[in-house]
C-alpha cells in the first residue's frame, strides 16, 4: 500500500469568505508522487503536470488535484463529503499503484470532448428542459462531465446513442 495516512484540512476560500462551499486539503503522510501518472491512465486526467507531478481530474462533480504530498478538492458539502472523497480517492491512488505493471502510465492530459461535436448532436432548440438556458451551455457542462445525454429530455434515440459513443470515448464521471 502505497497511501497509508492522511491529515484533513477543511477551508473556505479566503476570497470569498461568505460562500457557502468547503474546500479540503489532503496532507499525505506518504508521497505518491510516483504513482501520479498511472492514477492519470485510470482516472483521464484533464490537467498533468511533469515536474513536480501533479495530475487535475473531475470527479463526483469536484475538481480534483493530486500532488505528491497534498490532494486538493473543491466545492464541497462539508467535511463527511470530503472524507469519502478522499477514502474514495487513497483507494484509487493505492489500486493504480498496485496494478502499475499492467497499466500504461500517462505522461499527458487525457483527450477531452469538444463542445462542437456535442452541439452537433443536440437538438439546438435551446427548449431548457434540461434546467439550462442554452443547448451550447448544455454542450459545455457535457463537455466538463456534468451532464449526459440522459440530461437531454428532447434528444433523439439516434443522437442520444451517438453522443453517449462520442462521451464513451472520454472518462467522466458524471
Amino acid at each position: 500500500m502505497l497511501l497509508e495516512s492522511y491529515k484533513i484540512e477543511i477551508f473556505r476560500a479566503e476570497c470569498n469568505p461568505g460562500f457557502e462551499a468547503l474546500h479540503c486539503f489532503a496532507h499525505l503522510g506518504q508521497d505518491v508522487g510516483a504513482a501520479i501518472p498511472y492514477l492519470n491512465a485510470v482516472l483521464g486526467g484533464f490537467t498533468y503536470q511533469k515536474d513536480p507531478p501533479s495530475v487535475t481530474f473531475k470527479a463526483h462533480g469536484k475538481l480534483i488535484t493530486v500532488h505528491g504530498k497534498k490532494i486538493a478538492v473543491n466545492a464541497l458539502k462539508d467535511e463527511i463529503e470530503a472524507a469519502k472523497i478522499i477514502e474514495w480517492l487513497k483507494r484509487e491512488i493505492n489500486a493504480a499503484w498496485e496494478n502499475r505493471d499492467n497499466i500504461e502510465p500517462l505522461f499527458e492530459a487525457a483527450p477531452r470532448p469538444k463542445v462542437i461535436e456535442i452541439l452537433k448532436l443536440l437538438p439546438k432548440t435551446n427548449c431548457k428542459e434540461c434546467g439550462l438556458p442554452t443547448c451550447m451551455v448544455f454542450a459545455a457542462q457535457a463537455a466538463e462531465g456534468v451532464k449526459g445525454p440522459e440530461n437531454c429530455p428532447p434528444l433523439g434515440d439516434a443522437n442520444r446513442e451517438r453522443l453517449t459513443t462520442y462521451l464513451g470515448q472520454f472518462r467522466f464521471d458524471y
